[in-house]
């Protein structure tokens, strides 16, 4: 299994727009040592590749040029964590996709975000009737939290989150786990995150946060799950590439865009 980083960063990305204009690099960069290429992070996504299957998870605003970057013609299906718009505002951009592989994209997600989906792409959920793809185009599949799926040759376990106000979804596929946009774990908990290899996990920052775990959580849940790898994203501007890199521990790493595992 090969899993390609396409985007590490928070909602708004490294750098924030803001900051002072003609002075120094452009936008906001928080903690991020703005000549540093890792701290220059889109949002957050990966695609996952077994058996020559491509699963992307979310597509974010800035998914067209995360593709491109990646030098990947194509996905064969997608799956969404939940209905933020840093995840989902990329949606339209995969009818390129149904363009290159000739047939509607299955989509995955809860039912809780395929309502939302509906709500603000409701076109792009008219039945397809053949012809050239002037819309994406999907073939709905229903996920839920604590029961097993498939797509492709891929089978998945969704894992139950708190995002805050909301609940989001985490994934696991065999021995490797993605789990963004988490606060909390309900139960059955940590449980269902045992035995991995690779754990790559959302830590916003390295104070607490509301709807986001933080540096100190995720160290505590790591050393409860113990993965074998630990990798850290959907990181904002207080999480510095190379601070991160003297400072974690054995085995936890900070993600970048671009970065392969497997």
């Amino acid at each position: 299994m090969k899993i390609t980083i396409l985007g590490c960063g928070g909602s708004a990305g490294i750098p924030m727009i803001g900051g002072n204009e003609g002075e120094g690099p452009a936008g906001i960069w928080g903690k991020c040592d703005p000549q540093h290429p890792r701290n220059r992070r889109t949002r957050s996504s990966i695609v996952i590749e077994h058996e020559g299957f491509r699963l992307l998870v979310d597509s974010g605003p800035d998914f067209r040029h995360q593709m491109l970057v990646a030098d990947l013609s194509h996905v064969d299906a997608v799956l969404y964590t939940h209905a933020h718009s840093d995840h989902i505002a990329g949606l339209d951009e995969l009818r390129a996709v149904n363009r290159v592989i000739g047939r509607p994209l299955p989509l995955l997600a809860t039912e809780e975000t395929l309502a939302e989906l509906r709500a603000r792409f409701d076109y792009v959920f008219h039945p397809w009737k053949g012809g050239a793809f002037y819309r994406a185009a999907f073939e709905v599949q229903a996920i839920e939290a604590g029961f097993p799926f498939s797509v492709g040759p891929l089978n998945g376990l969704g894992i139950a989150q708190n995002h805050g106000f909301m609940a989001s979804l985490g994934i696991r596929f065999g021995k490797v786990a993605y789990c963004t946009d988490v606060e909390s774990f309900p139960e059955p908990g940590l449980d269902a995150l045992k035995g991995l290899d690779v754990w790559i996990v959302g830590c916003l920052q390295e104070t607490p946060h509301p709807s986001h775990a933080w540096l100190e959580r995720v160290l505590e849940w790591r050393d409860i799950i113990q993965p074998k790898h630990t990798i850290l994203t959907h990181m904002g501007p207080d999480m510095d590439y190379p601070t991160l890199r003297e400072t974690l521990p054995d085995g936890v790493e900070p993600a970048w865009d671009g970065m392969i595992i497997g």
